[in-house]
């Protein structure tokens, strides 16, 4: 426990490392120094720095600056190269409390070659910056939009609700966001990062890195700005047309499904290290079947694991957040058997194991809806009066997607009805020619992001290049492959781009127990070089889906 004096004493040490880095609007040159432990929790070495930014880029008479907190993780091979800005989607995730993990830096940089610094920052909207949203003042109302977040299919009735939800979330971030709101825009955080290439006093130029919704903030700045971008990896494609212009995102979920099918077919091919197909004889369709039935069952009938629900809604987001990436399959089949066989007992004692899942702050909890919501709501340019033109878009999403189809009907109705609009918005096209060309990257199984749209955004990219991974999950980080390290750091280190139709394949096969990015680093660059593996959800996971956190890109 820190005392009151002590406690003074780290808010003033942290007051005077902010004020101290801090740089004036149109100062050029960053100081970088220590970090504030508890804003950038990292287990390798970072410095942080502050610039401030234009708070409305469209007012020119106005002096109201906005403080961007950046982190770096220093390149270990030296001299650096330069510097690396990272995204890693949302719209809003957080970025300063992730890129100092080891094992995470660790992959980042093998795949860049291991000469460039790693930089990041919160962006304007999320949970970690200086502007971030709070629609919800009072904390009831926070409390209870946090309890009736379901998946839109839970029930009958539950459609319309989320229409009638969407409304007041959109009518309650009016009322206390509306300025906040205006602010938050993909061109707004375009202009900022230009704003950090200039104070990093470098070359000038660009050199980026967006995962997931980070590849449709990409676009956007390599579109605003194509004679900036030095390198870029748009990874986990997200199709920037939808995300602009379409009242949902039907084309994210075209092989959602398919990659929902490859955990039972995954599982039969390697019974023994799945536990959902050790022990019987069933085919990979007769497993996907048990578990949609399973669904249908908790629709109605929810199953309780001690002091643990487990209902439509619950089970459907864990399935999801599989979809994210195939290392954790093995721990999931278990989970699922559990389930399935009624060893609820069983399946409480690890969740148990894990620690409290009670939530104390709605807020926290809420942070990444709000900020999605902020920007991306702000960002998209269609809006919809009327519940029943909203109706043919959900038909598509169901038609496309029997797995995600119904997971973000909540956020696509209120930014329907979202009501703020933003200083600036990208209405331009993405027929762009950068500087330099743009490499491309996507999964054949990605139920996020699908390769279809890489292909799509790449073929409006003059020059660009797209490299097919051969593997199941979001984004390359999602399949430890040695080719793709050895690509993607020619890219970043001599400008090589892959051969037309160039695909890597993953080096582990479905329900590896090996699987990891350690070794395949190690084999690329020596022993030694990495030895952090990355946490993937299982037993958490389904943690998370108990809270029902929203979907991210």
């Amino acid at each position: 426990m820190v005392s009151f004096c002590g406690a003074v004493e780290l808010f003033l040490i942290s007051s005077f490392l902010t004020l101290s880095l801090a740089q004036p609007y149109g100062t050029s040159k960053l100081q970088w120094g220590p970090c504030n432990e508890t804003e950038v929790p990292s287990d390798v070495p970072v410095e942080c720095s502050v610039l401030y930014v234009p708070l409305d880029y469209t007012d020119t008479s106005s002096n109201e600056t906005l403080q961007l907190d950046l982190v770096k993780v220093p390149s270990p091979v030296k001299p650096s190269k330069g510097s690396i800005l990272f995204n890693f989607g949302g719209p809003g995730e957080p970025s300063r409390s992730e890129i100092g993990t080891k094992a995470l830096a660790e992959e980042l940089f093998a795949l860049t070659g291991r000469q460039y610094d790693l930089v990041t920052f919160d962006p304007r909207g999320a949970s970690g910056s200086k502007i971030s949203m709070n629609c919800f003042q009072v904390e009831s109302d926070a409390w209870s939009y946090l309890l009736d977040i379901k998946v839109g299919n839970s029930s009958e009735v539950e459609l319309g609700r989320q229409w009638a939800r969407g409304k007041m979330r959109a009518d309650a971030c009016l009322r206390t966001q509306s300025k906040t709101g205006s602010l938050l825009s993909s061109a707004f955080v375009a202009r900022d990062m230009l704003q950090i290439v200039d104070a990093l006093q470098e070359d000038g130029l660009l050199r980026y890195w967006g995962f997931s919704y980070g590849t449709t903030l990409g676009a956007t700045t390599a579109a605003m700005f194509p004679d900036r971008v030095e390198k870029m990896v748009l990874d986990g494609v997200q199709n920037p047309h939808e995300y602009y212009h379409a009242q949902a995102n039907i084309e994210e979920w075209t092989d959602s499904d398919a990659e929902f099918s490859a955990f039972f077919s995954g599982c039969v091919a390697n019974r023994e290290n799945c536990a959902l197909a050790t022990g019987n004889s069933k085919t990979a369709a007769e497993l996907e079947q048990e578990v949609w039935d399973l669904l249908d069952t908790v629709k109605y009938h929810p199953l309780v694991a001690r002091n643990y629900l487990l209902d439509y809604t619950t089970v459907k987001s864990y399935l999801i957040l599989q979809l994210y990436g195939s290392m954790g399959w093995p721990t999931a089949a278990v989970i699922i058997d559990l389930i399935l066989t009624g060893q609820l007992d069983t399946l409480a004692d690890f969740l148990d194991a894990t620690g409290e899942v009670t939530i104390t702050d709605p807020y926290a909890s809420l942070a990444l809806y709000q900020s999605l919501a902020g920007i991306y709501c702000g960002d998209n340019q269609v809006r919809t009066e009327k519940f029943e033109d909203f109706l043919p878009a959900v038909k598509q999403l169901y038609s496309t997607s029997k797995i995600l189809g119904d997971d973000a009907i909540n956020t696509y109705s209120t930014c329907q009805q979202w009501k703020i609009e933003p200083k600036e918005r990208y209405t331009g096209d993405f027929n762009v020619k950068t500087k330099s060309p743009v490499l491309f990257i996507g999964n054949t199984f990605d139920g996020l992001t699908p390769l279809k749209s890489a292909k799509n955004v790449s073929s409006t990219f003059e020059g660009s290049a797209l490299l097919t991974v051969n593997g199941y999950g979001h984004s390359s980080l999602a399949v430890p492959s040695s080719c793709t390290i050895k690509t993607t750091s020619a890219y970043w280190l001599s400008g090589t781009l892959p051969t037309e139709g160039e695909v890597c394949e993953a080096d582990y096969p479905l329900f590896s127990p090996a699987a990891s990015w350690v070794d395949v680093i190690n084999k690329v660059y020596g022993n030694g070089t990495a030895s952090a593996k990355r946490d993937v959800p299982h037993f958490h996971g389904l943690r998370r889906s108990l809270t029902s956190l929203p979907l991210k890109w």
